[in-house]
């Protein structure tokens, strides 16, 4: 077979009960949860396995809950014996992923995380940023429809995630007015997305000066496996360049196609969703529609997964 990436959702991707089941089968896993819990004070497991949807909408919680649930299935995978040659995280899952490569400790990696919630959702008032996301529209037409509305104001993309869906970020006036444009221009779909703050837009940069500041007093060892880096679109297996990364993408945006195309051209040919949802399997399918594109969540998609990539190693043999 090719190679195997490991790819590790962000925000958009929680829900109630995600890893509940996983905790209750393997210890492994639940001593990820266990460690969430003592190292943030608050019970991370309850809010996973029992979290309202308003509750986990909170970024400041968000964040800890899918990395948690991330990591989680990332133990319950490498117990059996799947293993990634290349790691990727679409932004917050960045930080799953240097989890994953063995840069990044847990228990530091959850208190950053959570830390980096509460920094994002304080940086911008609530009502003057906002998001939207584009779906039909070339990425480059999105960026000339940004400085087409700007008017003084910041509208820009911040998730370069497929050839079909771009999602821009900046003040809401300008973030609506985008949404106008677009549509005019012929967009098959253009939507205010329900988000908190204006990720991934230069009005993250209060949050990113005070994130920097906790990342370089963290410890990132050297990676086991290579990193893409969102903000880059490049590999590394270097624990500074990766702090660099983490520290950069809170502003800038996450070029996700460019990062998927990299591991393409590098012979992955199959891809493996580690935590909650299929955002990155339905992006993934707008972007290559030939490779295997798996997910792991729970009982029933971590044995499909590893009955296909065992399948797939003894069909290579």
């Amino acid at each position: 077979m090719g190679k195997v990436a490991f790819v590790f959702p962000g925000q958009a991707s929680q829900y109630t009960g995600m890893g509940k089941e996983l905790a209750e089968k393997y210890p492994a896993a639940k001593a990820v949860f266990d460690e969430a819990d003592k190292a943030l004070g608050i019970s991370v497991s309850k809010l996973c396995f029992e979290g309202t949807e308003d509750e986990l909408k909170l970024t400041a919680n968000t964040q800890p809950c899918i990395l948690t649930v991330s990591v989680a299935v990332h133990r319950v995978l490498a117990e059996k014996g799947i293993t990634p040659d290349y790691v990727a995280g679409h932004s917050l899952g960045e930080y799953s992923a240097l989890v994953a490569a063995g840069s990044l400790g847990f228990a530091d990696a959850v208190k950053l995380v959570r830390k980096r919630g509460t920094y994002m959702q304080d940086a911008v008032p609530a009502g003057q940023g906002a998001m939207a996301a584009i779906m039909g529209l070339s990425p480059a037409d999105v960026l000339d429809v940004c400085k087409r509305v700007a008017e003084g104001e910041i509208c820009a993309p911040a998730n370069l995630n497929s050839p079909e869906q771009t999602v821009i970020s900046g003040h809401a006036g300008a973030v609506k007015r985008a949404v106008e444009m677009a549509s005019q221009k012929g967009a098959k779909r253009a939507v205010m997305l329900a988000v908190s703050a204006p990720f991934h837009s230069a009005l993250m940069m209060p949050a990113q000066e005070k994130l920097e500041k906790d990342l370089k007093a963290i410890a990132f060892g050297e990676l086991q496996v290579p990193l893409v880096t969102n903000v880059d679109a490049d590999t590394t297996r270097s624990g500074d360049e990766a702090r660099s990364a983490l520290v950069r993408q809170v502003s800038m945006p996450v070029r996700w196609e460019e990062s998927m195309r990299l591991l393409l051209d590098e012979g992955v040919n199959t891809f493996v969703e580690v935590g909650p949802g299929r955002v990155l399997t339905g992006l993934m399918r707008q972007i290559e529609r030939s490779v295997a594109m798996l997910n792991v969540e729970d009982e029933k998609s971590l044995t499909a997964t590893i009955e296909k990539i065992a399948g797939a190693k003894s069909d290579a043999a």
